[in-house]
């Protein structure tokens, strides 16, 4: 039976290999076409992605140690009807050591120019599926709380004690991915 998670709680994972599924849709009627991109930053113990490799998205499909997949882009959010819009494949056992977290964050696409923000999208969630089964292990549904923020921090995975964990984090930001990219990556600012 799947958990439905509140915002802050946390589960152990237990599993080796799950995907994180993203759902959401567009409020009727709300102009453009909307686009929500789910991404995943694989971060150390600094709080820093690893290198630009370690940031995964749909032009970034796959991390370097193979633990991370992104199976691609929904410009719509059409695919939640049956199913996430947008997935992520983890392979817990192959995650490179220096990995502590992986964040999971939606960011909506030329959110400013299209004026949108996450109080036209209803439904969002992220859930955490065994591979295996299929079956859902725990779900976070954002709610109501965001209206006004254009990038949120949907959750993460952390390494506790050996142990991965699942946090269902649900932080809004009024910023783009640009933001996240800057603040988790060490580096030059990815583009």
């Amino acid at each position: 039976m799947a958990i439905n998670l509140q915002k802050g709680q946390r589960i152990d994972i237990g599993l080796s290999k799950i995907s994180i599924g993203l759902g959401w849709h567009p409020n009727e009627g709300t102009g453009s076409a909307f686009d929500l991109d789910a991404s995943a930053f694989m971060i150390d113990e600094t709080r820093h992605i690893l290198q630009e490799e370690y940031f995964i998205f749909y032009g970034n499909t796959d991390s370097p140690d193979g633990a991370l997949h992104h199976t691609g882009d929904d410009p719509t959010g059409g695919n939640s009807a049956d199913g996430d819009d947008e997935t992520i494949q983890v392979d817990l056992t192959k995650i490179d050591p220096r990995v502590r977290e992986i964040l999971f964050v939606v960011t909506i696409h030329e959110a400013i120019s299209r004026r949108q923000n996450f109080g036209q999208v209803r439904d969002s969630y992220i859930r955490v599926v065994d591979e295996g089964s299929g079956n859902e292990i725990a779900k976070y549904e954002l709610g109501e709380d965001f209206s006004i923020e254009t990038g949120v921090e949907f959750g993460r995975l952390y390494l506790k004690d050996g142990k991965w964990k699942f946090e269902a984090s649900g932080i809004g930001y009024r910023e783009d991915l640009a933001y996240f990219l800057s603040k988790y990556f060490k580096g030059q600012i990815i583009k």
